[in-house]
């Protein structure tokens, strides 16, 4: 909820602008990371389901209704997702949105016919989906609004963002002892109150994307 969405926004520096989607994004991403407890020298990436149907110059074809959707990622290694400064992975994130251009949903398409369709990469890749604006929690059949609108379950590597009352909820897939860890980790970036101890200066980015 709001309480823990700015509690998060309390490990970053004042100065800093972030949408909530980045913020949470980056928190879930460094928790997930850290709860795998992989090599630091390992590749690991956060990948964000993108609708490109409201993109400017990108005409669908009359009467298409499947998906218009790729796949940005942010990519970093293991060890700086979990020590460097949240802002580190709020930037990465950040970075990743601009690639998400009607030139670039063109050349994966054209990709794809050419190479046909690619497997997902699994290790070491956390992939979010925001679905708070398809309105699946408004929809009206003639007998009231639903209590839940949203996917039945979580899937491993896959996480939706829904709305839930006054907050989001998202459903988490992970072994049990690392959602163990995955749980410890999120209880520490979201409890309040945060003391600021932090260093909160930007490292350089390098990463990939």
């Amino acid at each position: 909820g709001p309480k823990e969405i700015r509690a998060i926004r309390n490990h970053l520096p004042p100065h800093a602008s972030a949408s909530t989607f980045e913020v949470l994004t980056a928190c879930l991403w460094r928790c997930h990371t850290r709860a795998l407890a992989l090599d630091p020298n390992n590749t690991v990436r956060v990948s964000c389901v993108v609708n490109g149907r409201s993109l400017p110059g990108l005409i669908v074809p009359h009467g298409y209704y499947g998906n218009v959707i790729t796949y940005p990622a942010a990519i970093s290694k293991a060890g700086k997702v979990c020590s460097f400064p949240l802002e580190y992975t709020v930037e990465l994130v950040k970075m990743a949105k601009p690639q998400m251009t009607a030139e670039y949903f063109k050349s994966v398409a054209d990709l794809m016919v050419i190479k046909g369709r690619p497997m997902y990469i699994v290790a070491g890749n956390f992939i979010v989906s925001d679905v708070r604006r398809l309105g699946l929690d408004t929809v009206d059949f003639g007998w009231g609004k639903p209590v839940y609108g949203g996917t039945a379950k979580a899937f491993p590597g896959l996480s939706f963002y829904m709305n839930f009352k006054d907050g989001i909820v998202v459903p988490i897939c992970l072994p049990e002892l690392v959602m163990e860890r995955f749980e410890e980790e999120l209880k520490k970036m979201t409890k309040e109150p945060f003391n600021g101890s932090v260093d909160h200066r930007p490292p350089k980015i390098t990463s990939m994307l």
